[in-house]
C-alpha cells in the first residue's frame, strides 16, 4: 500500500537517497540504524511501552532543536564567535484530534551571552533556516510501502 501522493511531485533524479534501518528490539522499543551509529525510541509507561529511550515524535522535535543548534553554532564558528552559553530548547503539543500529529512547535533559541546584541537577529535569521526548518516549511514527497516478503 502507497500513501496518496499528487503525481506531479517526484524525486530529484541525480539526488543520492541517505538510508537508514529500523528494527524492532522489544515490546514498542525499535533501534534506528544510521552510518554506524544506533539510536533507540520506545514510549513512555503510560503507554504501554518501558520508557527505555525517547518517542519517535520526542526525536522529530529534537530534530528540529538540534538543526536549529548546528546552525546557530556555525554562525558563531564563522564568525569566531565562542559557543558558551548556546542552547536551545524545542516544545511542542499534540493536536487533540485526529489524525495523531503535532499541532505545533516552539523553539527558543539562547545566544551565549557573550553575542553583542547586534548579531542577535543575524543569528536567528541563519538559525531560522535550519533544514530540517526548511523540509517543515516545504514538506517533501513521502511514500510509504510495503516491501514484498520472500516466499
Amino acid at each position: 500500500m502507497t500513501s496518496t501522493v499528487p503525481e506531479t511531485t517526484s524525486r530529484p533524479e541525480n539526488a543520492a537517497a541517505h538510508v537508514l534501518e529500523v528494527t524492532h528490539l522489544d515490546g514498542d522499543a525499535y533501534a534506528i540504524d544510521v552510518r554506524g551509529h544506533q539510536l533507540l525510541v520506545d514510549q513512555p509507561t503510560d503507554a504501554g511501552g518501558k520508557d527505555t529511550a525517547p518517542t519517535p515524535t520526542e526525536l522529530f522535535a529534537a530534530s528540529l532543536a538540534t538543526c536549529v543548534a548546528f546552525y546557530a553554532g556555525r554562525y558563531l564558528q564563522r564568525h569566531g564567535l565562542h559557543h558558551t552559553g548556546l542552547r536551545v530548547r524545542a516544545e511542542f503539543t499534540m493536536a487533540i484530534d485526529r489524525p495523531a500529529r503535532v499541532a505545533s512547535v516552539r523553539v527558543i533559541l539562547t545566544p551565549p551571552s557573550a553575542l553583542s546584541a547586534q548579531r542577535h537577529a543575524a543569528l536567528l535569521a541563519v538559525a531560522s533556516h535550519c533544514t530540517i526548518h526548511n523540509t517543515l516549511r516545504q514538506p517533501p514527497e513521502i511514500d510509504i510501502e510495503l516491501e514484498p516478503q520472500l516466499r
